[in-house]
This record gives C-alpha cells, sequence and structure tokens, in this order.
C-alpha cells in the first residue's frame, strides 16, 4: 500500500480517459442521456444518486481512512444527521463527551430526542464514567467520540473507548474533524464510523462547506447510501471537486498547522495574561501521552483561557490583525474565535457551556513568526 500522502493525491484520481487531463473533469450536470430506458451510462442516471466528480471524492475518503464505503455531504452536520437516522431507532441511545461541538449537541438534542432517543453526556476522558454511561444499554447505541475536542482539546482514546463501546454493543463513532485522517486514524483504532466535517481540514481553503462518513460495515454504509438518497443532503460536484482539490495538500499543510500552532502554544503559556492554554502537543496537557500515542502530530487548533476573565478574552479575539475574527476553522489563513457567544452559542448555560474567559484559534500556515507577533501584540493591549 502506497503512502498517505502519495494517496491522497492518487486515490480515484485517475487522469481522464478521453484527453488525459491530469486532473479528472468537473461533472457539472443534474442528469444523464440513458441509452434507451433502463440504459444507464457507467449507472448514471441523476446526480442526487450518482455524479462522477462525489464518487471520485467518496472513493478518496474511504482510502484515506480505510472504510469500506465514504459518502459526501452537503455539511458535516448532515453526515451526522443521516448516520444517526440510519443506525437510530426510538428507545435507543446516544452517549456522547460533555466537551461536543455545539452543533453536533443541538442536532441530536433538538432533532433526535424529540424522536425517543435518549441522550446522555460524560467525559470522555475518563473510561470508567463512559463504562458506566453504557451500562443497560438498548439494542441501539451509539458512543459519539470527539477528539481532540472543540474547543477545549481534550483528548479521548479511541482505542480503550472502543473496546468499552464494543462490549456494551455500541456502535463507536469517532468525530475526526480536528486531527483529520492525516494525522489520525480512527478506524484503524477500533471505532466503526468516522465522520467530519469536510469544510475544515479536508477542504482546507475556507471556500467550501461539507461533510463525511466513512463506515468499515456494509451493510451500515447501504443503510446511509440510502438516506442520503432518500433525504438529498448530497455535496454538488463543485463542493467535492474543491474538497479534492484540498485533500492533496492536506499533508504537507496538517505538518505546517502543528508546527505553527505548537509555537504559538508555547508562545502563549509564556505570557502572564494567560491562564491556561489547551494544547496536546504541550508535555503539560492531561491527554498529551495518547495524543502522542494516537496522533502523528497534534493539529492546528488550541484555546487559550485569559487570566483577566470574560472582557480580557473579547479584547484579545478582536485586537489580532492577522488572525480573523471568524467562525469555522482549518483553512491556510488564522482565526480567532469567542466560543461563548459564537460556535458554541447554542449550549450556553448548559453543561457543555465553553467557560467565557477562553479564546479559540485556528492556526493557519502562515509565517509563525508573524503569527506569534500577532497574539503577543493583542494580548500586550
Amino acid at each position: 500500500m502506497t503512502e498517505f500522502s502519495t494517496r491522497a493525491i492518487h486515490s480515484g484520481q485517475e487522469p481522464d480517459g478521453a484527453t488525459g487531463a491530469v486532473i479528472p473533469p468537473l461533472h457539472l450536470t443534474s442528469t444523464y442521456v440513458q441509452d434507451g430506458i433502463g440504459g444507464l451510462r457507467g449507472g448514471y442516471e441523476y446526480s442526487r444518486s450518482g455524479n462522477p466528480t462525489r464518487d471520485a471524492l467518496q472513493t478518496l475518503l474511504a482510502d484515506l481512512d480505510g472504510g469500506v464505503a465514504a459518502f459526501s455531504f452537503s455539511s458535516g452536520l448532515a453526515g451526522e444527521d443521516a448516520l444517526l437516522r440510519a443506525y437510530l431507532e426510538p428507545g435507543a441511545r446516544i452517549v456522547m463527551g460533555n466537551d461536543v461541538y455545539g452543533g453536533t449537541h443541538r442536532l441530536a438534542n433538538r432533532l433526535h430526542v424529540p424522536w425517543g432517543v435518549e441522550l446522555v453526556t460524560v467525559e470522555m476522558s475518563e473510561p470508567d464514567r463512559v463504562r458506566a454511561a453504557l451500562a443497560d444499554s438498548p439494542a441501539k447505541t451509539v458512543l459519539w467520540v470527539e477528539t481532540p475536542t472543540n474547543p477545549l482539546m481534550k483528548i479521548a482514546d479511541i482505542e480503550t473507548l472502543a473496546a468499552i463501546g464494543h462490549e456494551a454493543g455500541a456502535l463507536v463513532v469517532v468525530d475526526n474533524t480536528f486531527a483529520s485522517p492525516a494525522l489520525q486514524q480512527p478506524l484503524s483504532l477500533g471505532a466503526d464510523v468516522v465522520v467530519y466535517s469536510t469544510t475544515k481540514y479536508l477542504g482546507g481553503h475556507s471556500d467550501v462547506v461539507g461533510g463525511a462518513v466513512v463506515l468499515r460495515d456494509q451493510e451500515l454504509a447501504d443503510q446511509v447510501q440510502f438516506v442520503q438518497f432518500g433525504g438529498g443532503a448530497i455535496s454538488s460536484p463543485f463542493d467535492a471537486w474543491l474538497t479534492i482539490r484540498g485533500i492533496k495538500t492536506l499533508s504537507v499543510r496538517m505538518e505546517r498547522h502543528s508546527s505553527n500552532a505548537q509555537a504559538i502554544a508555547e508562545a502563549l503559556l509564556a505570557h502572564p495574561a494567560v491562564e491556561h492554554v489547551h494544547y496536546p502537543g504541550l508535555p503539560e496537557h492531561p491527554g498529551h501521552a495518547i495524543a502522542a500515542k494516537q496522533m502523528s502530530g497534534f493539529g492546528g487548533m488550541l484555546s487559550v483561557a485569559l487570566a483577566g476573565g470574560p472582557e480580557a478574552a473579547k479584547r484579545f479575539a478582536e485586537s489580532t490583525e492577522l488572525f480573523a475574527l471568524a467562525e469555522s476553522l482549518g483553512g491556510v489563513e488564522s482565526l480567532i474565535g469567542y466560543p461563548s457567544e459564537m460556535t458554541h452559542a447554542s449550549v450556553k448555560g448548559t453543561e457543555l457551556a465553553v467557560p467565557e474567559n477562553v479564546v479559540r484559534l485556528s492556526v493557519g500556515i502562515e509565517d509563525v513568526r508573524d503569527l506569534v507577533a500577532d497574539v503577543q501584540q493583542a494580548l500586550d493591549r
């Protein structure tokens, strides 16, 4: 088997047979001419059910994570919703971390709980608590693991939790958005399903919204495929093409994201205005050893708690010059956000609320000296 960075460029990307074009063509079509009734060319009839550009992305995604199938969605949440609808039923249970992305919790709490699904949140970095939350699980149970978490960068031991989940008969799902398949391979560690917001590192350029579900079980993959077909939450051909283009540079980008974030974390740690830095690349991070075991790099995301409280945090978030104040993450440019009132506003006042002195940084691939100077001048104001 070829190495990851080689597969990221070549898997599902055979040169065009008609012209020899190195980059496969973008199939911007909604429908396909048939050679008589039922005479489909290549199996394509309508782009909701299949499109060559989307298929190329799905082949690539499945290969990168070692899955039997992958599906590309119109957003990360659309992919998560399709997976849950495909697997769960009334009376089922979802066990997820008490620090998951606010949108994921909102999806489960506002859309699936009213359908009759039980939602339990637990500290995923403590396996005994996870085991207790899975006790007496119903037949349909999902253990939803996010690692590193958004935004407090907690680390969960995927291999250990997968074993605990399977012991309880649960489907083990890992949100691998922050690490990307370049840094972490959850299926190889025992997970059943990997989900992504491909908007983030996989796309990598803040110009496309998308999601992905990668599975290692064909039966469940067929169910997810039907839910996607029936519900229609597909990625467009152009969005799929942009995501493919982004994945080609994923390996080199993640190396730079990781090295830049490490330098930023160390610089923040040394500043008197900083109370705490959440970054798994720091030896003092409680999940550092586990992250070093299951990740090949520590990623480009970190968060920082300001000693001056909420006002200091807001001032810092609004004072950077290179770090743009914006939601989302994972692009080549650096972004900064205030989770309590931005990405995680939907869980404010709950167990999942983000402390109001916390600022989240998505460290881009700019020159690290410029980025360090920017955070330092913002903290000094």
